[in-house]
């Protein structure tokens, strides 16, 4: 199964306790693809500038990404300047430049239009929603989205929420969404408004689903709206050291929805194998500057962190 991510293409200068480095390869859909790779096809749509070079885009299709959807313009890529120098959890940012980025209008070529799967990367509603509606055939469809989005653009980002089959955001997100400080309320809430399915993000402790009744394409719970049966925590792995944390919800998010294209069947024990699997590729993202420790991964050492983070997981 084909995976067709929409989201930025960029450049990152990121300082943490750990050191700091300029320029490197990174965006949303840049870690989504790397990380999704590694399970099912991955296609990407987004836009560089000038200073996105061939060795740039080489590191995705060395991985088989296929970046036919990669439109190269006039002026310089997307750059974001960061510091986790003060807070590994939480990054500051120290300078934004959209760019090329800023007139961004999602092209899907032709060769895109049999895409199974659909991810929406961090990107505005407006543009999501217009390729959502550019893909109606596709057999699930899963969304991210942050507080700027969230606060300033709320109507937009509702029509959103209507169409997705999962919402990935953290718990800050959550909470902002909703309008409520107690994680259960808000994800009640926010699986009242229209995702069939809800992941909260919780940074280095894991992640957690909530269900509503219409996850997995069936009655599951008491037939309303909202939430309806026990949600799901998968664990984080403990690490020594973290790097850097730049792009490890989307390493979450690529590998959770990678895992979910790769099966034949979403069914409720495959999405929760998928959400160890999220785990495993974050944990492997913030273990080295921007893309790098994604670019250097084999199949068995992902499995092999993945029966770790089930081990620790397990009461017997």
């Amino acid at each position: 199964m084909s995976i067709l991510v929409v989201g930025s293409v960029a450049f990152d200068s990121i300082e943490t306790p750990h050191g700091r480095v300029d320029h490197v390869l990174g965006g949303a859909a840049t870690f989504f693809s790397l990380a999704a790779s590694y399970f099912t096809d991955v296609r990407v749509i987004g836009v560089v500038g000038e200073d996105f070079t061939d060795e740039n885009e080489a590191v995705l299709t060395r991985r088989g990404v296929d970046t036919r959807g990669l439109e190269h313009v006039e002026g310089k890529s997307f750059h974001w300047t960061g510091s986790y120098l003060k807070n590994l959890n939480e990054a500051q940012t120290l300078k934004t430049e959209l760019n090329v980025f800023e007139t961004f209008a999602p092209k899907i070529p032709a060769e895109y239009a049999d895409s199974d799967y659909l991810f929406l990367a961090n990107i505005d509603p407006v543009l999501q929603a217009g390729v959502r509606r550019q893909m109606p055939k596709v057999k699930m469809v899963c969304g991210d989205t942050m507080n700027y989005w969230i606060h300033d653009h709320r109507e937009n980002l509702n029509k959103v929420l209507i169409g997705l089959d999962a919402l990935l955001i953290n718990d800050g997100e959550a909470k902002m969404l909703a309008g409520e400080d107690n994680l259960m309320r808000a994800a009640n809430k926010i699986l009242s408004t229209g995702p069939k399915t809800l992941i909260i993000k919780h940074g280095e402790y894991g992640a957690t689903a909530f269900f509503s009744e219409h996850s997995f394409g069936s009655q599951n719970g008491s037939g309303k709206p909202g939430y309806t049966s026990v949600p799901f925590r998968a664990p984080a792995l403990p690490l020594d050291a973290v790097v850097d944390p730049t792009g490890a919800g989307d390493s979450f998010a690529g590998g959770f929805f990678g895992y979910l294209a790769s099966q034949p069947e979403v069914t409720p024990a495959v999405f929760k194998r998928a959400m160890f699997y999220g785990g495993v590729m974050g944990s492997f993202a913030v273990e080295k500057f921007g893309t790098e420790r994604l670019q250097q991964l084999s199949r068995e050492e992902i499995d092999q962190r993945f029966a770790r983070i089930r081990e620790i997981s397990h009461l017997d």
